[in-house]
């Protein structure tokens, strides 16, 4: 038994020192390996970054070149679809600069007027506003929560017909052709104002659907979270990406009643834009 352990320990010792060798060897014999493995690996990786670099400067080339395209044929694609006609603007939740600059790009391009812009605070004074509808049934609104989003109907109605109920106000508000609805912030949440929030936002959607006037939902293709849904399950069509030349295009369809999905960029959206848009391109024919 002892000399089987020996002779066990022996081999072991032997295995290991063989494997010791190998590896000593391949260390101090296979430098020249080595550094060549390293010389070939830095080469490699600079072709990488220069093949990468080049592949980056054609992309940039071909975003440029479709930025231009999309540029010259914008005022093509909208000229005259909103001529004359007003639109009003309505933030939910909160106002955006940059929203607005893309809403009246977009309309003053298709010959329209950004005629008013109206936010509605949320969640509502309603102290405030029972004040200011003294006179009417909406007076004890303060009193009374289920006043609240027939009230919002009516402010919807009041919008789009020329007179306002809305918490803040810019323009001029003598009635629109078209309304753009843009729904900022996180929405109701679970806060003591959720329910405020939800019937004088619906109320104020069912106001302005009421009339027959196109009522779209905007937003950029920033916003997050994204209310493309919150459009769809009340009946309005809406663009996510109106910062975009196409965003804009499909704005302008369906702000003149042209088009009624949802347009865009996001998972949400039906396509780029409406199909009427395709009939407005003049294409060429070969004989």
């Amino acid at each position: 038994m002892f000399d089987f352990r020996y002779h066990a320990l022996s081999l072991v010792a032997v295995l290991v020192a063989l494997g010791i060798g190998l590896l000593l060897g391949v260390a101090v014999g296979d430098k020249e390996l080595v550094g060549s493995a390293q010389t070939d690996l830095a080469h490699g990786l600079r072709n990488d970054v220069n093949n990468a670099r080049s592949e980056a400067r054609d992309l940039h080339k071909q975003l440029k070149q479709r930025q231009d395209f999309e540029e010259q044929a914008f005022p093509a694609l909208v000229e005259g679809q909103l001529g004359g006609r007003r639109v009003g603007l309505v933030y939910m939740g909160g106002a955006s600069r940059d929203l607005y600059d893309n809403v009246r790009d977009a309309v003053v391009a298709a010959g329209g007027e950004l005629r008013f812009t109206a936010g509605v605070r949320e969640p509502p004074d309603v102290n405030g506003l029972a004040g200011r509808a003294a006179g009417t049934r909406f007076a004890s609104l303060a009193d009374d929560d289920s006043l609240l989003r027939p009230f919002a109907q009516t402010a919807g109605r009041s919008i789009a017909l020329g007179s306002t109920l809305v918490d803040s106000f810019s323009g001029t508000l003598d009635g629109v052709d078209a309304v753009v609805v843009a729904r900022q912030g996180d929405g109701p949440g679970d806060d003591e104002h959720a329910a405020q929030i939800r019937d004088l936002e619906e109320g104020l959607v069912d106001g302005l659907n009421g009339t027959d006037v196109p009522v779209v939902g905007a937003e950029r293709t920033d916003t997050d979270p994204s209310y493309v849904s919150w459009y769809r399950d009340r009946g309005l069509a809406s663009v996510d990406d109106v910062d975009a030349v196409a965003g804009q295009v499909a704005l302008v369809y369906a702000l003149a009643g042209r088009a009624d999905g949802a347009y865009g960029v996001k998972g949400s959206a039906e396509g780029i834009l409406p199909r009427v848009v395709e009939g407005e391109v003049p294409t060429t024919t070969t004989g």
